[in-house]
Formats: C-alpha cells, structure tokens, sequence
C-alpha cells in the first residue's frame, strides 16, 4: 500500500512511522487511520522488525487529535464507527509483540495523545503538550483516552485533565509518569532511537515474553501474575536466544541474538 497520509521506514530492525499531515498538525482522519493499521500488518508480518517508534513530522505536532473537519460531518453511527476504528487501530498498536516507542514532538492532543499512551513508553521534547481537549467541543475521548489514562495516572488525576481539557507540559507529564524522558526537539529522535537500537539488539523471544508478561499480569490479581511469568521465563529458557545467552555470558562474550520466534 503506497501511504499519503504517513511516512514508513525500516532499518536495522527498527521501524518508523511518521504522521504526515502536516497542514492539518497530522490529525487522525479516517484515511490515516486505514493506513496506520496497514502499517502494523507490516510491522506484524516482518520477523526482522524489533522495535516500532512513531513520531510526527514536524516539530509543531506529534498528533493534534482527529481532524474536526471530518468529524463535524458525523452523525451518531458515523461517530461510533469512527470511534470503533479508532480503538481498533490503537488497540492493534498496543498489542504488538515487540516494544513501541512513541517520540512526541509538541502537541499529542486527544486522538495523539491517546495514540502515545498505548505506546510502551514515550519520550518527548521539551516543547511537547499534553492534553485530552475534547470536552471542550461538547465530547469525550473516543479512541480509549477514558481507559488507558487512568490506569496509568490514577483516576482522579485523569478525571481532572479529561472534565477540564487542559493541557500539561513535557515537564509535568514526565512528574505524573506518562512520559519516560524529555529532551530537545533537536535531540528527541536521536535519544529514541538510541533506545530502540539498545532494545533491537536483545533477543525477539525475550522481548515479546517480558512485554506480554507486563502487560497480561497488570490485568489480573498478582498471583496468577506471577504464574503467567513462570510461564514466559520457561518458554524464555527453552528458546534459541535463551540457550545463546546464557552460552554467551559462561563463555564471556558477547550473545548473538538471532530474533526469530521460530527457531
């Protein structure tokens, strides 16, 4: 599929995506949405693929919302199934194998900044904003901005950004735990991507087994938490990037990874 709406990239088993709308501050519209879902069937079906990072073109906006343009055309119907596509897409985006990066670099208002936080973690330039504003046009979140947030930053925190439609710096999103690192704009990408090559290089079978075990165990008391974590540590063990390195470390030198579930 030849994308209109966003930049595709793979190297060195990271892969990039970049919203590219930049005179509508690359807000979600529905054709964005079926080329970033078809964008993660990509990501899904490359074994060579490790790490994900999804920026913004532009240092104005990493996502400024959806695009009222289209949204002020819909009647209920039409709102809900945009709101369905909407989950779906991000909802794809959280459950991948691998790790997700989000590098935000300004605005990550409603649809953007729900995008980030189904991200593993996010990095954000020091001129990044904040904000779930849709309160502000007579709606809520749609795109699961009322679920994830508070699961992250606790209710009444979330409550106050949703009923509100404030927006909250880097600096403060960093204080309340949504984001992981702030940089400058002329530093964010390469501090990310720094990061994903760091992650690249450990084994797929690890990676995929630590990023299910956190995210399968946060949805269940912690008992069987820490079941589903035996479980992966054993598959961990008995895989081919298990073997290599603990090989490696009894052998010191350095584990070669392959990264493939297969084998």
């Amino acid at each position: 599929m030849d994308f209109k709406h966003m930049l595709y990239h793979v190297e060195d088993g990271i892969a990039v995506i970049t919203f590219n709308r930049p005179t509508a501050m690359n807000a979600l519209n529905a054709g964005l949405l079926v080329e970033f879902s078809c964008a993660l069937s990509n990501v899904m079906a490359d074994e060579d693929i490790r790490v994900l990072l999804l920026t913004g073109s532009g240092e104005k906006a990493f996502v400024a919302g959806a695009d009222i343009n289209e949204l002020a055309t819909f009647n209920a119907l039409q709102a809900k199934f945009f709101s369905q596509k909407g989950q779906a897409a991000i909802g794809a985006l959280q459950a991948l194998a691998i790790p997700v990066i989000a590098a935000v670099n300004g605005y990550a208002l409603g649809g953007g900044a729900e995008m980030a936080l189904a991200c593993d973690f996010i990095y954000a330039s020091e001129n990044a904003m904040f904000g779930l504003p849709e309160i502000k046009l007579g709606l809520i979140p749609g795109f699961g901005g009322t679920q994830r947030l508070p699961r992250l930053i606790g209710a009444c925190m979330a409550k106050e950004m949703i009923f509100t439609g404030k927006m909250i710096s880097a600096e403060k999103a960093q204080r309340l735990g949504i984001v992981n690192k702030v940089c400058s704009a002329e530093t964010l990408l390469q501090e990310a991507r720094k990061t994903a090559t760091q992650i690249a290089s450990r084994g797929k079978v690890s990676l995929r087994a630590a990023k299910q075990a956190v995210n399968r165990g946060l949805d269940t008391d912690l008992e069987t938490a820490c079941h589903i974590e035996s479980d992966a540590f054993a598959l961990c063990m008995a895989s081919a990037d298990g073997r290599e390195g603990t090989t490696a470390f009894l052998e010191k030198r350095k584990p070669i990874f392959k990264g493939r579930l297969n084998e």
